[in-house]
């Protein structure tokens, strides 16, 4: 399994791309500097008023599909 630790912060506003369908994807880039995207429906479950803040960790398989989101034991 791969995984890809990053911080995100997307305000509520800037949320409502993705939401709305406008933005299917989200792109980061990671602690180690390597870029990933990811589809913009696993961050569903870490929305609050704010937006979506935090650490959190990408984790797939080596062909990279099957992916999922978690938050991080980081502070962020």
């Amino acid at each position: 399994m791969k995984q890809f630790e990053f911080q995100l912060r997307i305000s509520a506003e800037r949320y409502l791309d993705y939401y709305r369908g406008a933005a299917r994807h989200v792109v980061v880039r990671c602690a180690d500097g390597v870029s990933v995207q990811f589809p913009a429906s696993l961050l569903q479950p870490f929305v609050t008023a704010e937006g979506v803040h935090g650490s959190f960790v990408l984790t797939c398989d080596e062909q990279n599909k099957g992916a999922e989101l978690r938050r991080s034991t980081l502070r962020g």
